[in-house]
């Protein structure tokens, strides 16, 4: 979706082609369901991708940087969140870095979850590249911990803001079977371990019966351990599960009827959800793990918290008793300046350094 967005933007005032991926992991790396979407409908106003790339066959490197080199392209812009793909972009970034100027685009410099031999393969690739784009500056400080004097520019995550509007909190409560009378929180987004699903739930047995929980979103992984923590739980009767991938048109009427997004993360470098609940002028607690705090503090959505039961549970208190109708108001004025428009804007002309390479005549 980051990528599509910022497509979008591009597009406006660029020439662009999109490579992606014919394969992305190999089914037994892969912990979700589908790597695929099966409603996902392509954006008519937006070029379709070359799906050359397969992560694990390196002739598609090779045909991969031919194509790219085919199309002349001053800057090319590769996305990284994991070093299963260095070696993939590290052949590609080599290719065409005599021609073209490679910018990186930062969602992590090391993943969440450890892997063997994950910075070598990050340093590798990140070597062929001429700059960086970081979304937090947790993200930043991991990258010069690899490469010291990489030349990184920090830009916060964009607002998403392609779920449509708000929609009324009754009608979204009533779409959802959800409890009137309660305060909903909601979790969102793919769940992993470094999410601190099981803090939360921990955390609604710390808090009183005018509290309800919505999880919503696929679980990469067993979601057994989280079903049974939430059995014995004595908040179980106030916690309403989606275990399953969230389609776009589902997303209004969940963050419509919650009044706090949580986000317990034992580790985090950013994220896409806190974007999302902003569009929606919906508050937040986070831990302050990683740099997932960050973009909370500097605009004042929300809370933050530490990634523990009692601490998430004393914040989501606190919140209800502070005055949250400020950070509603902040959510709008962070709308204002996080933008794709200006996000590639700045990636442009912030990440610029030497001007190597050819323009397209």
């Amino acid at each position: 979706l980051f990528s599509e967005m910022l497509c979008k933007e591009l597009e406006t005032e660029h020439e662009i082609k999109k490579f992606s991926f014919s394969r992305l992991y190999p089914d037994f790396l892969f912990p979700g369901k589908s790597q695929f979407l099966d409603s996902f409908t392509p954006n008519p106003n937006l070029s379709v991708p070359e799906r050359i790339l397969d992560s694990i066959n390196p002739l598609t490197y090779i045909k991969t940087a031919r194509e790219i080199d085919r199309f002349r392209p001053h800057t090319v812009i590769i996305p990284y969140w994991i070093p299963f793909l260095a070696p993939a972009y590290g052949y590609i970034a080599g290719r065409l870095k005599k021609k073209s100027r490679i910018i990186c685009l930062l969602h992590n410099a090391l993943p969440h979850e450890q892997h063997p031999f994950e910075k070598l393969f990050a340093r590798l690739f990140f070597r062929q590249c001429e700059s960086f784009v970081a979304l937090s500056e947790t993200v930043k400080n991991e990258l010069t911990e690899l490469l010291p004097d990489a030349n990184c520019l920090v830009l916060n995550h964009p607002l998403y803001n392609n779920y449509g509007e708000r929609i009324s909190k009754y009608d979204a409560i009533q779409a959802l079977n959800l409890d009137h009378k309660k305060k909903t929180l909601l979790f969102f987004g793919l769940i992993r371990d470094y999410k601190g699903l099981d803090i939360l739930i921990d955390a609604m047995s710390l808090i009183d019966n005018s509290f309800q929980l919505v999880i919503a979103g696929e679980c990469y992984g067993d979601f057994g351990k989280y079903q049974r923590q939430i059995d014995i739980s004595k908040a179980k009767d106030r916690i309403h599960v989606i275990n399953r991938y969230i389609d776009d048109a589902e997303v209004s009427a969940l963050f419509s009827a919650a009044d706090l997004l949580v986000a317990p993360y034992r580790l985090a470098s950013q994220s896409g959800v806190i974007p999302v609940a902003c569009h929606f002028d919906l508050p937040v607690i986070v831990s302050n793990a990683g740099g997932l705090h960050e973009t909370v503090e500097k605009y004042k959505i929300g809370l933050v918290r530490k990634p523990k039961p009692d601490s998430i549970a004393e914040g989501i208190q606190t919140y209800f008793v502070s005055e949250g109708e400020k950070y509603k108001e902040n959510c709008g004025k962070m709308k204002e300046e996080l933008s794709w428009k200006k996000f590639a804007e700045n990636m442009f002309n912030g990440a610029q350094t030497t001007t190597k390479g050819y323009k397209k005549e």
